[in-house]
């Protein structure tokens, strides 16, 4: 009797591991969205949407084992196929006025600052929507660092949540939404990061959601000319426009985007926006000493407003190292605000909040960016 022979199997390599499949960030999604997510891709019923909404977006949830009144099963088919990105609060520095800024870490390794100014008949939060910035603007220390990428629909509405849940536990509230006020005036050009705006601004305005109104937020531009007209269409919101200047040659000298959209079309482009009766575009015009602060400016920047449903929002600029400007005084201020006030303009000097921490109007730099890790 012979011998068996071994069967010889042929060598193959071994099969690469399964791609784990991109979890969603569920919280970057519409309510609309969301509802599909769920129905399409889990096979849930329709009201487990408004259940998992208001978890995100109401009560500020993080995780998906917070949601105590989701069935074990849905919470994981959400932790298999769904995600909550998270912003995790990495410094807090308390000004002398009450402002707090807040420094935010992204899971890339990003920083972005959001800053809370409390008041006696308010409590505003100012939101950034880029890391960094793209326009260059030179009076602007955010401008100094550059377009680092844009904030997701959920990293700019997790600002809002995370301040909510710092409020309430500093001031020992009750309410689930403190914050009375939003201005989209922190890092970065809102309508440079337009869909993801659009869709945040839809969470924090839904029922479901925050509930804010569009009375009480306002979101501001440098001068996206043909974004304006969109901004003004898809949503209801306030708007500022940064105008900084009342001659080209200043603004272009300041203000690199004034080269592709000069003022004159910038301004045409408030004239058409589509503004709620009784409402009025705010102009943020920084003062800059020496540069555009003379009555030859006030005389200017009345005549550009004319026509225009108007408030002008006077900043004494914020003294940033290495920029070369220096700040307009109380006196020149005033009488800057004077020539305006004849001419029937409304026009108000802001109080600067949070200065001795960098906080203020111009001042969001984002020191820690530079020892961030790169994103893998």
């Amino acid at each position: 009797m012979s011998e068996p022979t071994a069967t010889v199997l042929p060598v193959t390599e071994p099969l690469p591991a399964p791609t784990p499949a991109k979890l969603v960030d569920v919280a970057s999604l519409s309510r609309e969205k969301l509802a599909l997510f769920l129905s399409e891709q889990l096979g849930e019923r329709p009201f487990r949407a408004s259940q998992l909404y208001r978890w995100i977006h109401q009560r500020g949830a993080t995780s998906f084992e917070e949601m105590t009144d989701l069935s074990k099963g849905l919470r994981e088919k959400l932790k298999a196929q769904a995600e909550i990105v998270p912003l995790e609060k990495d410094l807090e520095q308390r000004s002398v006025d009450g402002t707090i800024k807040y420094r935010f870490k992204t899971r890339d390794g990003r920083f972005i600052e959001s800053v809370y100014m409390p008041s006696e008949d308010r409590k505003t939060l100012c939101v950034s929507t880029q890391v960094g910035c793209a326009m260059a603007c030179t009076f602007c220390m955010t401008g100094t660092l550059g377009l680092k990428r844009n904030l997701t629909a959920g990293e700019i509405v997790a600002q809002v949540h995370a301040v909510n849940r710092e409020v309430r536990r500093n001031e020992s509230l009750e309410t689930l939404r403190p914050l009375t006020n939003l201005v989209f005036m922190g890092m970065g050009e809102p309508l440079h990061n337009f869909e993801n705006l659009k869709t945040a601004l839809s969470i924090l305005q839904s029922q479901e959601g925050p509930n804010f109104s569009h009375r009480h937020i306002t979101v501001s531009t440098v001068g996206l000319v043909p974004m304006i007209e969109r901004f003004g269409v898809e949503t209801d919101v306030k708007l500022a426009i940064s105008l900084n200047a009342s001659t080209d040659e200043q603004r272009s000298k300041t203000m690199p985007v004034n080269r592709k959209w000069n003022i004159a079309a910038l301004l045409d482009a408030c004239r058409k926006f589509p503004l709620r009766q009784g409402r009025r575009i705010t102009f943020e015009y920084v003062l800059l000493k020496g540069f555009n602060d003379s009555d030859e400016d006030a005389h200017r920047l009345k005549e550009l407003l004319r026509d225009i449903p108007a408030k002008v929002n006077l900043i004494p600029y914020n003294e940033n190292p290495g920029l070369g400007f220096q700040t307009t005084g109380e006196e020149r201020a005033e009488e800057f605000r004077a020539i305006l006030a004849e001419a029937h303009v409304a026009a108000y000097i802001r109080r600067n909040r949070g200065r001795d921490i960098a906080g203020a109007c111009g001042q969001l730099a984002n020191r820690g960016e530079a020892t961030a890790e790169a994103p893998t």
